[in-house]
């Protein structure tokens, strides 16, 4: 993909309110607003924010900064994300806040606990570590997105128990543009590489923590990771027609979840978590039925595994949608591993290396 073909990325939510919050903060204690402001990202980078509206009283300052996604069909691309800022006694740290427009979780199984602002781990550590820059460690932040409500109807949080608004989300700060052909061309570049390189071994990891988590699993060098997001049917068709030795899938227990159902494309817009199918697989692993009715209510998949306790529930989703990779792989002469991870980057279930032509006598 040439440059004038390339996408542009953006900002996520977290970063813009990081930003925010850095400049209230500043201003709550010189009496400034920084702007631009400048906020360092989870890994390492810094990047530079224009403050859309400004304001200060005697004990709370707020900023404003406009979301921009980049080339990403994001709902909430041109949101103006808010961030108000209170001193705090000494020692609390940093409290959060939901202002309006932005999302209470009600429901277990999501990153917070039911109570909490729908704002992410990232974000929050984030949004901490900005204000010790500049001097402020404890502090009442309370984040707020104009119209948070209305857009959040077009997401999936009413569904997930998030109520109020938008979930203030993101993981390394930058929103990279949902593009499917580009994404693919990228798989195909990676696997090509690791061919040339003459690697017996790569990993197919649907986002960053899973790839984080098998890579320390594995051992693997970083030529051997392969950004698959939600496309691992692009993947192993492309591995079918260039196979290498070993091929390890891995991700979080939502999307493994989706691939033991059949789901080839992983993404929200084609399909969602069954939770009849989990409610089954429990009910193979061996759950009593009072426990395969709990996994059938659950709210995410990660509600799912919690309340399927110290039962097998991830080993079998692990074999299914080892089933379901293998049969697109055919023949090709490659030895298949899929893992789930949990948000901590433990294992959570694994159907262990084995042929892929293998896939009929393996259940």
């Amino acid at each position: 993909m040439d440059d004038a073909q390339a996408l542009r990325r953006g900002w996520t939510t977290g970063a813009c309110a990081t930003a925010a919050a850095k400049a209230a903060a500043a201003a709550l204690l010189t009496g400034a607003f920084p702007d631009p402001v400048e906020i360092t990202l989870p890994g390492g980078k810094r990047a530079a924010f224009a403050l859309a509206e400004t304001l200060r009283d005697a004990d709370a300052a707020t900023a404003g900064v406009v979301k921009d996604a980049g080339d990403d069909p994001d709902v909430t691309h041109g949101a103006l994300v808010r961030a108000t800022v209170r001193r705090a006694p000494a020692g609390v740290g940093v409290r959060f806040h939901a202002g309006p427009g932005v999302g209470t979780v009600t429901r277990p199984g999501l990153p917070v606990p039911p109570g909490e602002p729908a704002i992410n781990p990232i974000p929050r550590a984030m949004i901490g570590t900005a204000l010790a820059e500049v001097g402020l460690p404890d502090a009442d932040v309370t984040v707020a997105i104009r119209d948070g409500e209305k857009l959040a109807a077009r997401t999936l949080n009413p569904r997930l128990g998030i109520v109020g608004g938008l979930s203030v989300l993101g993981t390394t700060g930058i929103v990279v543009p949902y593009s499917c052909a580009a994404w693919i061309a990228g798989i195909r570049q990676g696997i090509d590489v690791a061919r040339a390189a003459g690697l017996a071994h790569i990993a197919g990891a649907t986002g960053r923590a899973s790839e984080a988590a098998v890579r320390a699993l594995h051992g693997l060098p970083e030529i051997a990771l392969i950004d698959m997001g939600d496309f691992v049917g692009g993947m192993l068709k492309h591995l079918r027609a260039h196979p290498i030795p070993r091929v390890t899938i891995a991700g979080g227990v939502g999307k493994m979840t989706k691939l033991a159902q059949g789901l080839l494309d992983l993404h929200s817009k084609r399909g969602e978590v069954s939770f009849a199918a989990l409610a089954d697989f429990a009910r193979e692993a061996g759950a009593a039925e009072d426990v395969v009715h709990a996994v059938a209510q659950a709210n995410t998949a990660a509600h799912a595994f919690m309340l399927a306790g110290d039962v097998k529930l991830g080993d079998v989703v692990a074999a299914r949608a080892w089933q379901t990779a293998a049969s697109v792989l055919d023949d090709a002469p490659i030895a298949l591993e899929v893992v789930l991870f949990d948000r901590s980057g433990a294992i959570a279930g694994r159907a262990g290396f084995a042929p892929a032509h293998a896939r009929n006598r393996r259940r």
